[in-house]
């Protein structure tokens, strides 16, 4: 039993015991303002993804899916954003989908004038397309199943897709007409070139046979 005439010790007088005891406890609640520098430095790097000479003219979160020939079944393909891209320069709009984790290309195909896009039967958050696509690498043709959070967006997205292929079949039928009437420029160009030069060899050959009818009038004269 411990006596009551033993002292008691101060607050202060016990923390000045404990680090008398252990000096590293006092070290280690110390803030020194000391900094140190990381042993590795890590420096920014750009990353491309391909897409900074394209305009956004469609961004939605949606889930992809691809129909599987052998399986006879629909395989989903990937969560993530499916974005329709029109390039600055060239005018061409391609339909690119990144899994949302990995960034992963699941989708990366042109949107053509012959593309058509429907309503999935029996739901109306999701649209079916027939594309060539080029997500693995190479080309291959490949049915796609996309769906939406809400029939807006499926809606939005099926009316961007047909608004853009309409838009290139007449981007194409001006340039079909385009080039059919410098073909048929040229072709002119080259008649009217060809007739020039025939009469040129015309008044040459003429020429010809005036010199030759001269020189024997001038002969004949020569003989009398």
């Amino acid at each position: 039993m411990a006596s009551s005439a033993e002292p008691k010790l101060e607050k202060k007088e016990v923390e000045e015991e404990v680090v008398e005891e252990n000096p590293s406890a006092a070290a280690d609640d110390e803030d020194t303002g000391a900094q140190v520098a990381p042993i590795v430095k890590l420096q920014e790097v750009a990353v491309s993804t391909g897409e900074e000479n394209e305009d956004v003219l469609l961004d939605l979160k949606s889930k992809l899916y691809r129909f599987d020939k052998e399986g006879n079944a629909w395989k989903e393909r990937g969560a993530g954003t499916v974005k329709l891209l029109k390039h600055k320069e060239t005018g061409k709009v391609r339909l690119v989908m990144r899994q949302s984790k990995t960034l992963k290309i699941c989708a990366n195909h042109l949107v053509l004038p012959a593309m058509t896009i429907q309503e999935h039967a029996g739901n109306e958050k999701s649209c079916v397309w027939h594309a060539a696509d080029f997500a693995d690498g190479e080309l291959k043709e490949e049915t796609f199943c996309i769906r939406f959070a809400s029939i807006e967006n499926c809606k939005s997205f099926k009316e961007k897709v047909e608004e853009i292929a309409e838009s290139q079949q007449t981007k194409s039928e001006e340039s079909e007409g385009a080039a059919a009437a410098a073909t048929e420029l040229i072709e002119k160009l080259s008649v009217e070139s060809k007739d020039k030069e025939d009469k040129a060899e015309d008044k040459e050959t003429s020429a010809e046979t005036e010199e030759k009818e001269d020189k024997k009038e001038e002969n004949a004269v020569e003989k009398n």
